[in-house]
């Protein structure tokens, strides 16, 4: 039995009462949090003390998509311009060279990052295996990190000669694809309360794969009692695609294959209409929203405050280090409620007399990167800073440079000011950072191995 005493920060629950302590801290035994209160109503010793006066406290940020491996290709000059179509097709052969070191690499890289943001878990969506690579080669650079991860087993199947967006040479035989699904399922799926690793199953998306596999890997996962994620709705071209092929529009065509449920969430979902916001909200569907994923590649802004006001959960997803090209969960924050104020603006916010027109707020904005994150992702266990649930936690000192002046309200300016580096990163009550230096990982060598992993990909 270990405990630890968290103490005298500015400390934000995020509960249901959304209660603020100045003077709060958290008694954690074992990973999982006893007791929120007062620094006064707390006990006084613990097996390690974290002093924490001068820091605001927060609920660990839940990432609920990204693509590790993409860290390895920031920046690309030919990619740098595109919209998704052609910024995929321009990446697809880079990718292709991808071996297991890489997937090893990319991910401790983008999980440091995270870590360093706040991020206390990840979901990552892996859907293509090159050379030998495995979900297996992410999750076992995951555990080393230390950050909860939702590892999702996508795919690729239907390729160029099929129809398909995607090169051949970097899809899978379907067969195979859920053989592999299963296995991993069997072998690491940890479905209890506190689970630092669960499997999810991941078709990539509609122009990608075949209705078949999108049929049977939702058979597969609902009777293991696992989440479903892909990418939808992202771009008018996908919608595009969808009417052509299909003869359906991207959520109809969901509907068609069963993929709609609580058990289901999708990246982007950008281009949808308000009925189909509705069946989000009706089947209890959630979204993974990417605000700078979308301006990058110029795909459009997502109905945020419809989803909220219809009752659609929606978490933030920093997308893949190609297409932000950062794994910073508080800029994403900043980012989602910036977007969603411009988004207002072209509704013509600032001409408006109606008073059910709102701004989405810093805090908003942090309850999508918290509960928000944890709702999409099925899970009860974290996202809050209460009693019983996971004890994950990041803080960042309050006087600061970036901060002076804005202290009037803390909360506010973890959103408003500048994204920073946080100072604490705690998972579990395992500390991952600390004094805004990484615990479990050498940056400095991390940074020279996956550089020099990203220039002979490149260069070949």
């Amino acid at each position: 039995m270990s405990t630890l005493l968290v103490k005298s920060a500015y400390l934000v629950t995020m509960d249901d009462h959304q209660r603020e302590i100045p003077q709060g801290g958290l008694f954690i035994r074992d990973g999982f949090i006893e007791q929120v209160a007062p620094l006064a109503e707390l006990p006084q010793a613990a097996d390690e003390v974290l002093d924490l006066r001068e820091h605001i406290l927060l609920p660990g940020l839940v990432n609920t998509h990204h693509h590790f491996y993409q860290t390895l290709t920031r920046a690309v000059p030919a990619a740098q311009d595109a919209n998704l179509f052609n910024w995929l097709k321009t990446l697809y052969p880079i990718w292709a060279r991808l071996r297991p070191e890489d997937i090893y690499l990319s991910t401790q890289t983008a999980l440091t990052e995270l870590a360093l943001s706040g991020c206390t878990t990840a979901a990552d969506h892996l859907y293509l295996f090159p050379n030998g690579s495995r979900l297996d080669d992410e999750i076992a650079a995951a555990r080393e990190v230390g950050l909860r991860l939702h590892a999702s087993r996508g795919s690729m199947s239907l390729g160029e000669s099929k129809g398909g967006l995607p090169p051949d040479s970097v899809v899978e035989e379907e067969e195979a694809i859920l053989r592999d699904s299963q296995r991993l399922i069997e072998q690491y799926h940890q479905p209890a309360p506190g689970a630092m690793l669960q499997i999810v199953l991941a078709p990539c998306s509609p122009f990608s794969v075949t209705p078949q596999l999108m049929r049977e890997s939702a058979a597969l996962a609902r009777a293991y009692g696992v989440h479903l994620h892909t990418h939808l709705a992202e771009t008018e071209d996908e919608e595009d695609f969808c009417l052509q092929k299909f003869g359906k529009r991207p959520v109809s065509y969901m509907q068609e294959l069963g993929w709609i449920g609580e058990d289901v969430w999708f990246a982007h979902a950008v281009w949808v209409n308000q009925e189909e916001i509705e069946v989000f909200a009706r089947h209890g569907c959630g979204v993974a929203h990417c605000p700078t994923s979308n301006m990058r590649l110029a795909s459009g802004i997502a109905p945020i405050q419809e989803y909220l006001e219809a009752g659609v959960k929606v978490g933030l997803g920093v997308d893949g280090s190609a297409s932000n090209d950062s794994s910073h969960m508080l800029a994403e924050a900043r980012q989602a409620m910036l977007l969603a104020r411009v988004r207002e603006g072209l509704r013509g916010f600032s001409r408006s007399n109606d008073p059910s027109r709102r701004l989405l707020t810093a805090r908003q904005a942090l309850w999508l990167g918290t509960r928000g994150g944890a709702a999409v992702l099925g899970r009860s266990d974290i996202g809050s800073l209460e009693a019983g649930k996971c004890a994950d936690f990041f803080a960042i000192r309050l006087d600061r440079l970036e901060y002076a002046g804005a202290l009037h309200d803390p909360l506010a300016a973890v959103v408003f000011c500048q994204p920073l580096r946080v100072d604490y990163t705690v998972v579990g009550g395992r500390v991952i950072v600390r004094e805004g230096r990484m615990v479990t990982v050498d940056e400095e060598r991390l940074i020279e191995q996956h550089n020099r992993a990203a220039r002979r990909l490149l260069s070949a």
